[in-house]
């Protein structure tokens, strides 16, 4: 199993780019009143048809020809269900996948979430083709980074340009900080 949830998004979010998706959105949300943290993945990718949803739970299912296994999504659901909490697949083909994940926040069995603005992070640097949608809401306060948004405002200069990368992470870092004001998860 992968020890923080952060790796979860990353595998979830590499099928999403696996998939042809030009889009993926990542949501985390911690709700303290409610005692949950909930992870969304959506994406445009080639989507899945209902037999191969009701499978992708199944870590001897895979749809890669370089393996036979397939332990991300076991793994993932795993993790989310023994906190109490839940997980879910919705998807279609041709229009896309939805990952949901929440856990008990507070669950002694949930693992750390980890380090987030590395995973964006390194998303983002990793496929300069893919659009990625990321938005971190803490309680009552949140921020977003659009990778469409940055590009429009770069005009040309590539998100893996060493500059770039280089604020990508300074800005998920300070706006993370200014979010939770510092809350280890």
């Amino acid at each position: 199993m992968l020890p923080e949830i952060s790796l979860n998004v990353l595998d979830v979010s590499e099928n999403s780019t696996r998939a042809g998706a030009s889009l993926v959105e990542i949501r985390v949300t911690v709700d303290e009143a409610r005692d949950r943290l909930a992870i969304v993945i959506a994406d445009d990718g080639c989507g899945m048809t209902p037999e191969q949803v009701s499978h992708v739970t199944d870590p001897f299912f895979t749809t890669r020809t370089t393996r036979k296994v397939g332990l991300g999504i076991p793994f993932f659901k795993f993790a989310a269900e023994s906190t109490g909490g839940s997980f879910s697949i919705q998807s279609e083909p041709g229009k896309g996948t939805t990952v949901t994940a929440v856990f008990g926040l507070s669950h002694i069995d949930r693992m750390p979430l980890g380090d987030m603005n590395a995973t964006i992070h390194n998303l983002i640097v990793y496929h300069p083709d893919t659009d990625f949608c990321y938005t971190y809401t803490f309680n009552d306060a949140s921020f977003t980074l659009d990778t469409r948004e940055m590009r429009e405002i770069l005009d040309g200069v590539p998100l893996d340009a060493p500059e770039v990368s280089q604020y990508i992470m300074e800005y998920l870092k300070e706006n993370q900080q200014e979010t939770d004001k510092g809350a280890i998860l």
